[in-house]
């Protein structure tokens, strides 16, 4: 099957992004929203791009524990660099090779003795241990919303099967990263509590000081329905997952997408400093062993 061309996907990324928006828009009160954005605290949005880097940081560390499995001894600023450098791929130029795809590409070319299988895994499984904590936050927080219901318990169920089932996949397929399975599905868990605490600084800025638990649930929910490459950063889909969460929970449309919309410009801000290793090779050739 003939692979689709780049310049193919980046222009139904930006449809369906643009499409998702285009909806988006004639939902909400702009004026309403607008009027809402002139007396935020910029101290809290701040605060919120704080949490935010934090959490890159620590998904940057949760990558090198991967990298360590498999001995690619990667300095921690190095491994920092090249997640940077994978998040602007990802943002800001997602029509052709994506910023996971391009790190599996350079760590193949400057360590050729490891296993091209071995560091798409690790890249791989890091991502999804990144999903694993979106889960089980968003089942703990679907469970303290609709308690004691029997659909709240049930949730938590199939979180904690999903988490059994994702450690058996890993010892029956991904052994080389079994010895770090628990450390790194709590760094997945502490980037996800920590993007929580950006959007409750977003909330603080706007003074949106109601139905904390729904608007992090659908935080979480949105960042889920992102991950998948059908948009721009997962710009547009979040929205729709605010506007729609919006209606279920009787939140104020404009106050839900504004909060989405603002997270994501601090996420374009936040991979903006991903732009220097474009010009500046991440992993130059005398320190791609160095000693931590």
């Amino acid at each position: 099957m003939k692979q689709i061309p780049g310049w193919l996907k980046l222009v139904l990324k930006v449809g369906i992004s643009g499409l998702c928006l285009w909806y988006v828009a004639g939902k909400i009160d702009w004026p309403q929203s607008f009027q809402l954005l002139r007396q935020a605290n910029p101290i809290w949005l701040v605060a919120a791009f704080i949490l935010f880097m934090l959490s890159k940081l620590v998904s940057a560390i949760r990558l090198q524990l991967y990298f360590d499995n498999i001995s690619l001894n990667l300095l921690y600023k190095k491994s920092i660099a090249l997640y940077w450098l994978g998040m602007f791929y990802n943002l800001f130029l997602p029509g052709g090779i994506g910023g996971d795809a391009y790190k599996v590409l350079l760590l193949r070319k400057t360590h050729p003795h490891i296993s091209p299988k071995l560091t798409t895994s690790a890249v791989l499984l890091d991502r999804v241990s990144g999903v694993a904590g979106l889960g089980i936050l968003a089942g703990i927080a679907f469970y303290f919303l609709f308690k004691p219901s029997a659909i709240a318990w049930g949730v938590l169920v199939l979180v904690t099967l999903g988490v059994i089932a994702f450690y058996q996949i890993v010892r029956r397929w991904f052994s080389n990263f079994l010895q770090s399975f628990e450390s790194t599905l709590l760094l997945g868990i502490i980037v996800q509590l920590l993007q929580v605490g950006c959007m409750a600084c977003i909330m603080q800025s706007l003074h949106i000081y109601h139905h904390f638990l729904a608007f992090q649930l659908l935080f979480l929910v949105s960042s889920i329905v992102a991950i998948f490459p059908f948009t721009i950063g997962g710009l547009g889909a979040r929205e729709m997952v605010f506007l729609w969460g919006a209606q279920q929970f009787g939140l104020q449309q404009h106050e839900a997408v504004l909060v989405s919309l603002l997270f994501y410009l601090i996420t374009v801000l936040g991979s903006l400093p991903g732009i220097i290793w474009i010009f500046k090779d991440p992993l130059p050739a005398p320190f791609l062993t160095e000693t931590k």
